[in-house]
């Protein structure tokens, strides 16, 4: 169990998670590959469904379907073994910058938030910047504790995804 929480808290000094006002969160991380890399994996849905969903959530990624363009739709549909019916995630592409920035909105809830991240290159290692924009304070309240948990927990794992790849 000591080993748990020493990975748990060296995942979470790499991945920083800040609140940056009532309605934003800033996740921040440098990934140890080449940006077309980093971007290729949030962008090709089998490469997405391999890191996107936190291991230890006990989620299953039933489908991904991304349609990565200006305008393109994405549908993520989870099922958790405690819960009778699949759940889905979906939204819109506002804007994609290959290598440089994706926009999408978050439509399965009034609540959701809008989500850019972007990907900038620094001596062949990619500083990746996602930022959520909310509608109002208590959506961010109720999407933040499970944010700085996962967010660090998913980004580990796209680590081991890069990793391999490189």
């Amino acid at each position: 169990m000591a080993t748990e929480n020493a990975d748990s808290a060296a995942t979470r000094l790499s991945t920083v998670v800040e609140r940056m006002s009532d309605r934003e969160l800033i996740v921040r991380r440098t990934f140890n590959a080449p940006v077309h890399l980093v971007f290729e994996a949030w962008s090709t849905p089998d490469l997405f469904k391999s890191w996107w969903v936190p291991a230890s959530a006990g989620l299953t990624l039933l489908s991904c379907d991304m349609d990565i363009r200006t305008g393109g739709t994405y549908r993520l549909v989870f099922k958790h073994p405690a819960s009778g019916e699949p759940m889905a995630f979906f939204g819109t592409y506002q804007e994609v910058t290959p290598n440089k920035r994706l926009v999408w909105t978050n439509e399965e809830s009034p609540d959701g938030a809008v989500t850019t991240v972007t990907f900038e290159e620094r001596d062949g290692k990619t500083f990746l910047t996602l930022h959520e924009l909310y509608p109002n304070e208590a959506a961010l309240e109720d999407a933040i504790a499970g944010s700085a948990e996962g967010l660090p927990e998913q980004f580990a794992q796209l680590d081991t995804l890069l990793a391999a790849k490189a």
